[in-house]
């Protein structure tokens, strides 16, 4: 394969429309911006503009920002644990990994990782490997016998 061979797949590149070129082409004469007023001549920009009224994005109260780049992790509490594990979705014997946790489905993604969190009770003696976990989460599960092991991040794609 040769650079002067390289070529875009068929469809993927459409020709630029090229308005008020005569009535054979469809965007003749009005060039598709209808007749007369404000929005068929040139240099308008109207988004947002309320007729002088002081418009609705200035009115409204402005606070922080969310970062783009930030971790989102799936949450798990630990009650929800339990219930699975009483409902023989999981096995509290084998060591659970944040894949046998999706797989059973007890968390629905992982998005970057799993949170443990402490909300409910657990009875049972697990292994957990997870990416997150509060400390009173901690704390549970080796009160009631078990390890929590925290594992790195992997960096995936985000699926929604």
């Amino acid at each position: 394969m040769k650079l002067n061979e390289l070529s875009d797949n068929p469809g993927a590149t459409t020709a630029r429309t090229r308005v008020g070129r005569g009535p054979a082409s469809g965007k003749g004469k009005t060039a598709g911006r209808g007749v007369k007023g404000q929005k068929s001549r040139s240099g308008v920009a109207i988004n947002g503009f309320e007729g002088g009224q002081m418009p609705l994005y200035m009115r409204l109260p402005k606070r922080g920002f969310t970062p783009h780049n930030q971790a989102r992790y799936a949450e798990l509490n630990i009650g929800k644990l339990q219930a699975a594990i009483d409902a023989k979705k999981l096995d509290a014997k084998k060591p659970l990994d944040e894949d046998a946790l999706v797989a059973a489905g007890v968390v629905r993604r992982k998005r970057d990782g799993i949170r443990l969190l402490a909300k409910g009770t657990l009875k049972a003696k697990l292994d957990l490997s997870v990416t997150g976990a509060s400390k009173a989460a901690i704390a549970a599960v080796e009160k009631a016998g078990g390890t929590v092991t925290l594992v790195a991040a992997k960096p995936a794609a985000k699926d929604d």
